[in-house]
């Protein structure tokens, strides 16, 4: 019989929360020493690397590494007419999203008379996009990442896969035929932790390196991107999925057991935790978790992830304590199924989505709810935002001042800059206020300001 751990916080004071939240082990640090040759051996050796570690980890050598773009059209055109259709409504779903996550661009502050800071917002020249391909083969992964860079103004897309041996060395036909839909034509058979290194250093010949690179992946994946980030952006360091549920007396037992499962069925690692105040609720839920594994596609898969240290159900003393509880949890996926759900949704803080009521599961935002389905996981939602158009998006302020406003608060920078002993510093603000540096004397033209110098 399956068995999930109970924590009981009733008696825990807020301090005490830390402690005792569900955390799988996810240690970085011992994937990187492991990735660390394999990134090295493609920065060395490019394409020689490549089919060395796709051999030894993917098990077959593509014929070709970029992937044809006519491939990706036929696998487009074979789809079931259904799956398309649902594939369709999700990237319009998500491409509307996105297109209202847009910064607003060339915004201008006048400080005083003459004294202008623009702040504009600027895409990302190239970007990498992962997609995994192993336990599942995250189409949607390419949606989730290719919508919000594009509406961005991200000018040059690629896309990396694992080659799949039952798919004659291509990634899996449904990503190709996203990809297609999508009109992404730089596409590579490439996975693990050389793809992010051929995304990061490039490949002589095969693919040029890319300024941030973006998607899920396993942990040495993860690994590889904590490696090279720096020489790129990357967007996070993402461990396994993971929900929490908040829930009351309200809840449906089904639809609670149900989502538990939707996550776990992800990787054996992945966390799937409810917090509750009502001891019924948990009985059924351990019911219809019995009932429901009976039919699940991934039963071992399942039991490993909810018998696991990072799976729980957590019993409180009531809402306010499971709100607070919650909050200390940070969990990527946050479901309220609860009375005045909304209302609760608005007290929570520390969440990477939050999903309001029972008819607002998880698999509807990893599909086609519009929202972004790439976000951070093992607390970090704590400090950090899933993938969104200004996760592509970087500020630039363009600093335009006429002598005059320069001038206006010249005296006190020059105080400042010389309070930390940097003359160097002062000097630069006082040769331009000083009368005989000025072209042309003291009424000389502005360069800078549309001035004839």
């Amino acid at each position: 019989m399956l068995r999930v751990r109970l924590i009981d916080c009733r008696s825990l004071a807020s301090n005490d929360y830390a402690a005792v939240l569900p955390r799988g082990r996810f240690d970085v640090a011992a994937a990187a020493e492991k990735v660390a040759p394999i990134c090295e051996a493609v920065r060395i050796e490019g394409e020689a690397a490549l089919r060395r570690f796709s051999q030894q980890f993917d098990h077959v050598v593509p014929d070709q590494w970029r992937v044809d773009p006519a491939t990706a059209a036929q696998c487009a055109a074979q789809l079931d007419p259904d799956l398309a259709a649902a594939l369709r409504t999700a990237i319009e779903r998500r491409r509307a999203v996105s297109e209202r996550e847009l910064l607003p661009d060339n915004v201008a502050v006048e400080l005083a008379p003459g004294a202008d800071v623009a702040i504009r917002s600027v895409p990302v020249e190239r970007v990498g996009l992962y997609v995994p391909g192993g336990l599942a083969p995250l189409a949607s992964s390419v949606i989730m990442n290719v919508v919000p860079a594009q509406v961005a103004g991200v000018r040059s897309l690629a896309v990396a896969s694992p080659p799949q041996a039952d798919h004659g060395g291509l990634p899996h036909p449904t990503i190709l035929a996203v990809c297609h839909m999508l009109g992404v034509e730089e596409i590579y058979a490439v996975g693990g932790a050389q793809a992010i290194a051929m995304f990061a250093y490039g490949v002589d010949g095969l693919c040029a390196s890319v300024d941030m690179i973006t998607g899920p992946g396993n942990i040495y994946v993860v690994a590889a991107k904590r490696l090279v980030k720096g020489l790129v952006g990357i967007d996070s360091e993402a461990g396994p999925t993971e929900i929490a549920v908040l829930a009351d007396d309200s809840a449906d037992p089904r639809f609670v057991a149900a989502d538990l499962l939707s996550q776990a069925e992800h990787d054996p690692g992945a966390g799937s935790v409810l917090v509750t105040m009502d001891e019924a609720l948990v009985t059924g839920v351990e019911t219809e978790l019995e009932r429901q594994l009976q039919r699940a596609g991934h039963g071992d898969r399942v039991r490993t992830a909810l018998s696991g240290p990072q799976s729980a159900v957590m019993v409180v003393r009531d809402l306010d304590q499971g709100i607070d509880i919650v909050n200390a949890y940070a969990a990527e996926h946050l479901e309220i199924q609860t009375r005045q759900a909304g209302h609760v949704a608005s007290r929570i803080h520390n969440a990477g989505a939050i999903f309001v009521g029972g008819y607002s599961p998880v698999p509807l935002g990893d599909y086609s709810a519009g929202s972004t389905h790439v976000l951070p996981t093992s607390g970090t939602a704590r400090h950090s935002s899933g993938l969104t158009v200004r996760s592509f998006l970087k500020t630039i302020h363009v600093i335009d001042y006429s002598r005059d406003a320069l001038a206006d608060i010249g005296a006190s920078i020059e105080r400042f800059a010389l309070a930390e002993n940097l003359p160097g510093h002062a000097h630069a603000i006082a040769v331009r206020l000083d009368d005989d540096s000025s072209p042309g004397g003291p009424d000389g033209a502005q360069p800078g300001r549309g001035g004839q110098a």
